[in-house]
């Protein structure tokens, strides 16, 4: 079996454009996982074919990644509008850091919004690879009416229901496609020295060997070649698949790829778990594509048995041996994590180019029966080892389930499967924002702790100075005691008792970056213990703080924005709205026509900047967080923070 992914943007056509290619000779089987994606298994060519369609939303990117781990090719579907040619960035930078060869399929050109041209530039200022137009479109006024290969140099016109027929290249249309084809050649013959030879006599090369040079450039993954057809008519959809069969890698080659990523032996690789996903009354499936021989239920695989195998398509067992190429379903075989690259014995971690996309929006899960709390964390985890969209912690303070999720639709399906498959029923908040709490100003006070309790009491005396210390420094400890007024042995007391009261300030936070030091005490030699010694540190500081002019104290995160280029400039007013610092921004060395912005942000504005950021970028722009430092905030903002957390 043979196996592609398509993928791109959101009406871009993908699903149609696989159910005409699926449907060129034939039936065809079709599922679609709770996550979205598409598997169509269908024949073409007297060969068997699996049709991975990834969702088009941006928050379910990481699936369409997945899926490429086990595509010996990808068709890219996109607009025939060149100011939507952004909404490819993505994709494209996905399939080029995965190593995927690829084919554009510019889809919809009965829909013609702008030239061809326009398209493929737009599309190459996100590719590091060439862009090599292979057809150009016919037209008749405004309307496409058939293409014309630039290799063979046939032109067949659309026919409405039908293939499409051969027709003599249109005179207005000679002298385009010479110039296009002439383009073609000279991008071609920068990887081969024969065709290199032949245009420098002056030769005109054979359409053959033209067709054989195109085939190893797309299999050695070094151009992305550019058909254009509407998938909605079937237009361009034979010539599609042909390229496809003709000029895509077999199985082989995507083996090799993936053990020379990981470091891995080729024989040693025998399958790659790609995708899962959790049924009522099933448990996990997990979806594989094997690359090896021998595969079938119960073979050693990953350190432990295989489970129970399914055809994708149906459901039904399988109960024969699984040929390489083939992607089939197994469940109760949970120890097959996903996706890793699987042999007999281990299981590898996959390439660093499948981690996703660092979530972006934070919400706090409330079950809405108490009783589901505990099934709720235990649910989370599971889902967690099928979506790595998701991530999963814990609320500081409270404790309450913390998930951070891609955007609101991946948050939506999320509580969708909770509650249809899982049964557990949740509403979802925004988590408050971490506050601390410091002081502006030093402090003294003298404390005494006394407790007569009718046999032994408790006595201890202490003199203390808090202070602030610089920022991020944190809490100090110090003594200056002298002449034994305070026994050495219970300075420790004093200081533990001193950090416990740093739990709890006068705002009701905890304390950050102050020293306090132990001037000076006095003891019993019977009534004094550690535990009045630590009493009377806490007590103390506490009182100390209380006279220390209190301040509020917000936390900073350094944020990392990662935009297409064309998006960078509308950043610093949406920055400066949060009242955050723009830092800089640099090219991004790692993907073409992408900026990594740079800036502080307050955290309290992290979940706007979310929503800001989709809206600025088309849904394309993503972030990522890390603490810096705690600010003071003034102000009625901080008024208002104070007034919140102690109701």
């Amino acid at each position: 079996m043979r196996c592609f992914t398509v993928l791109g943007p959101s009406q871009a056509g993908k699903s149609t454009l696989v159910e005409k290619l699926a449907a060129l000779e034939g039936a065809s089987k079709k599922s679609i996982s709770p996550y979205g994606l598409g598997l169509t298994e269908f024949e073409f060519g007297n060969e068997a074919w699996c049709a991975l369609d990834a969702p088009g939303s941006g928050e379910a990117l990481v699936h369409a990644q997945h899926a490429l781990l086990a595509s010996d090719a990808c068709i890219l579907c996109v607009s025939p509008n060149p100011e939507e040619a952004v909404l490819a960035a993505p994709y494209l930078r996905v399939i080029e850091a995965s190593g995927t060869p690829c084919i554009v399929f510019v889809n919809r050109m009965d829909e013609p919004r702008g030239r061809l041209r326009d398209v493929i530039a737009s599309l190459q200022d996100f590719a590091s690879h060439t862009l090599l137009l292979r057809q150009i479109p016919i037209r008749e006024g405004d309307n496409i009416v058939g293409s014309c290969d630039l290799i063979s140099e046939r032109a067949w016109r659309y026919r409405e229901g039908q293939t499409s027929a051969l027709v003599e290249i249109p005179t207005d249309v000679v002298e385009r496609e010479h110039e296009a084809r002439a383009e073609l050649l000279e991008s071609l013959s920068e990887f081969d020295d024969w065709l290199l030879e032949e245009l420098i006599e002056d030769r005109e090369p054979a359409s053959d060997a033209i067709y054989a040079i195109s085939s190893r450039v797309l299999r050695e993954n070094r151009i992305i070649p550019v058909l254009v057809g509407a998938a909605s008519h079937s237009n361009g959809i034979m010539r599609l698949m042909k390229a496809l069969r003709h000029e895509a890698p077999q199985n082989d080659v995507l083996r090799a790829r993936l053990a020379a990523a990981v470091s891995l032996k080729e024989a040693a690789l025998v399958g790659v778990s790609f995708h899962a996903y959790h049924r009522q009354n099933v448990g996990k499936t997990v979806l594989v594509r094997a690359l090896g021989d021998g595969l079938k239920q119960g073979s050693l695989l990953a350190g432990s048995r295989l489970g129970p195998v399914q055809d994708t398509g149906t459901g039904k067992p399988v109960t024969t041996a699984i040929l390489p190429g083939d992607v089939f379903a197994t469940v109760k075989s949970d120890h097959l994590p996903v996706p890793s690259l699987l042999t007999a014995d281990t299981a590898v971690a996959s390439p660093a180019w499948t981690k996703p996309p660092t979530p972006m929006l934070e919400r706090i899960l409330v079950p809405d029966s108490e009783r589901d709390e505990t099934k709720l964390s235990e649910t989370l985890a599971k889902l967690a080892e099928t979506d790595h969209g998701l991530k999963v912690t814990q609320e500081e303070g409270t404790g309450a389930q913390l998930i951070c999720v891609q955007g609101p639709v991946h948050l939506r399906d999320l509580c969708k499967t909770l509650a249809e498959v899982f049964h557990v029923n949740v509403t979802d908040r925004q988590p408050s924002p971490v506050y601390r709490e410091t002081i502006s100003k030093t402090s003294d006070v003298h404390y005494r702790h006394r407790k007569q309790t009718g046999g032994a009491g408790q006595f201890a005396d202490v003199k203390l100075s808090i202070h602030p210390n610089e920022r991020g420094e944190g809490f100090s400890f110090g003594e200056t005691v002298k002449g034994g007024a305070v026994p050495r042995n219970f300075i420790p007391a004093v200081e533990a008792g001193a950090r416990e009261a740093m739990e709890k300030g006068p705002l009701g936070l905890r304390v950050i970056d102050v020293g306090v030091t132990l001037t000076d005490g006095q003891h019993h030699s019977v009534d004094s213990s550690e535990f009045a010694f630590r009493a009377a540190g806490k007590m103390g500081v506490r009182d100390a703080l209380a006279q220390a002019s209190a301040v509020l104290m917000q936390p900073i995160f350094r944020v990392e924005i990662h935009i297409p280029s064309i998006y960078s400039g509308s950043l610093v007013p949406i920055v400066s709205a949060f009242k955050g610092q723009v830092l800089g921004f640099d090219r991004d060395d790692t993907a073409k026509g992408w900026d990594v912005f740079r800036a502080l942000i307050p955290g309290s504005a992290l979940d706007e900047l979310a929503r800001s950021l989709r809206s600025a970028t088309q849904g394309i722009g993503t972030f990522s967080k890390n603490f810096d430092h705690f600010e003071e905030l003034y102000g009625k903002e901080a008024d208002a923070i104070i007034s919140a957390h102690a109701s």
